[in-house]
């Protein structure tokens, strides 16, 4: 008899079929097939778990094949399928039901504990055309999220034996419809209305949120490019349900938090020494990096060239792709990575380099500071915004006349409404690919006319070309028209560097 879990990695799953022999011979259980050490491990926990549950290990020679078995196996969740396998062949329960997935990792004591990845692994399944699923109870909060599944919750293992001990134990299973989930907005220190001035700044911002463009902030220290960086997440519209399932599913991969449901979009500021792993992904044992975990929001990188440049330039294909493929000699992972980058990077090493305050790097030091960004990445990053120093006398007035963030988010999510209808898949503005825009973008004679002139003088590339009608398409949208016209165009010409570095 046949019991059925799932490995899934990124998004992708392979069912795997537990079977188990029980035979005369010295007690024990093995288990083969390409198993890595935490699985192997599950025999103790089994053997603890049943002994608890009211003796139910038979005192035979147990083997467990976890087939395909040139696939690597590792983790807890295996746990539960093996116990009922062996609960199955020795006829102590009914026979599972081929269509179903079981799910969970057994405690000492014979409870049943919840797994990570929960939303992932049963995503993938009902992919693979499963519709039934026995889970742990905890996991269920997250479970009960997906539509058009029957769910069996188990709190323990003693209990759920005595559940599919009797015959028609399907009828225990729940047909959960998900309620709907109500998203949050992102709640944030700073209140655009509290920063002063850099108006120039706010509305590239806005630009940023309203077409999921990436943005860097460049100016020198101490004049908000941090809090205005950090304020960003307060004018994003709030998650749909189908981003706040994979928001949760991709952090309950890696936080010690592995039923709660996230309904906020997430932000993440990793320190510049951060490793190469933590930002990308990957490992031993591949898990979700900095760049996944800021996935459906933002990833702000503060003081940019202070990153190793190794780290810097490993983000060209997830910035372009939107997905982080890891790639290991076992197997290969791919998480998503669809974020705003937000960047903020001082002139020079002092920082008041072309300010109003004295330079003191040499030549040299300029130059290799300049060098550590490469024309690449920063022909991946949309707005290019220089934030300038404010008034003393400004700081502390009451009266700045500042548009707060709850009057940008409302016209960022008027502006997202007119692309997601635009758009059959309700992307942004930001993933139209050529053939779109060659489609959808509207270009007036005029405006084509000064991007073309624009292109020509400061001699940028075809990507950023491009770039640019995207750019210009979301200034069109925040104001309300249906066409590119010439001041769209221009708004988004001084959003790119003046020289190309």
């Amino acid at each position: 008899m046949q019991i059925n879990t799932i490995h899934e990695l990124g998004g992708a799953g392979i069912i795997i079929t537990i079977e188990t022999s029980i035979a005369s011979g010295l007690p024990g259980i093995m288990i083969v097939g390409f198993a890595g050490k935490s699985l192997d491990e599950a025999k103790e926990r089994i053997r603890s778990s049943f002994k608890n549950s009211g003796d139910l290990l038979p005192k035979k020679k147990i083997t467990i094949n976890v087939s395909p078995s040139d696939i690597p196996k590792d983790g807890a969740h295996y746990d539960l399928a093996i116990a009922l396998s062996i609960l199955t062949q020795n006829k102590t329960i009914h026979p599972i039901d081929k269509d179903t997935i079981v799910l969970g990792e057994l405690g000492l004591d014979g409870r049943i504990k919840p797994v990570r990845g929960i939303i992932g692994k049963i995503i993938s399944s009902k992919k693979a055309g499963f519709k039934k699923f026995i889970i742990p109870s905890d996991n269920l909060s997250q479970a009960s999220l997906i539509n058009g599944i029957l769910l069996l919750p188990a709190n323990n293992l003693k209990d759920l034996v005595n559940t599919l001990s009797v015959e028609n134990y399907g009828e225990k299973l729940i047909e959960h419809k998900a309620d709907k989930i109500l998203a949050e907005h992102t709640q944030v220190e700073t209140d655009f209305s509290d920063v002063v001035g850099q108006a120039k700044a706010k509305r590239a911002l806005e630009i940023a949120a309203a077409g999921g463009h990436n943005i860097i902030l460049n100016g020198p220290p101490g004049v908000g490019k941090s809090m205005l960086a950090k304020s960003l997440p307060g004018i994003m519209s709030p998650p749909s349900e189908n981003e706040i399932l994979e928001i949760t599913h991709i952090h309950s991969l890696t936080n010690s938090d592995i039923s709660g449901l996230i309904r906020t979009r997430p932000f993440r500021s990793p320190h510049h020494s951060s490793s190469d792993i933590s930002i990308i992904g990957g490992g031993q044992k591949p898990k979700p990096g900095e760049i996944s975990l800021a996935h459906k929001g933002v990833l702000f990188l503060d003081e940019l060239p202070e990153f190793k440049r190794s780290t810097i330039e490993s983000l060209r294909q997830p910035l372009e792709d939107r997905v982080v493929s890891i790639s290991r000699a076992k197997e290969s992972i791919s998480y998503p990575a669809e974020f705003i980058l937000v960047a903020t990077k001082n002139p020079c090493p002092c920082g008041f380099y072309g300010s109003s305050k004295e330079c003191t790097c040499a030549p040299l030091e300029l130059q290799k500071y300049t060098k550590k960004l490469s024309g690449p990445i920063l022909d991946r990053i949309d707005i290019h915004v220089t934030v300038d120093n404010v008034e003393h006398k400004k700081l502390l007035s009451n009266k700045n006349g500042a548009e707060s963030s709850y009057d940008i988010r409302n016209r960022v999510i008027k502006a997202q409404a007119k692309q997601k209808k635009r758009f059959s898949k309700g992307k942004l503005n930001s993933q139209m690919n050529n053939k779109e825009i060659k489609q959808l973008s509207s270009l007036t004679p005029e405006a084509k006319e000064l991007l073309d002139n624009a292109s020509t003088k400061l001699d940028i590339s075809a990507r950023v070309y491009m770039k640019l009608i995207k750019i210009a398409r979301t200034i069109a949208d925040l104001d309300g028209s249906v066409t590119i016209y010439k001041n769209h165009i221009a708004e988004a010409i001084q959003y790119r560097p003046i020289i190309q570095q």
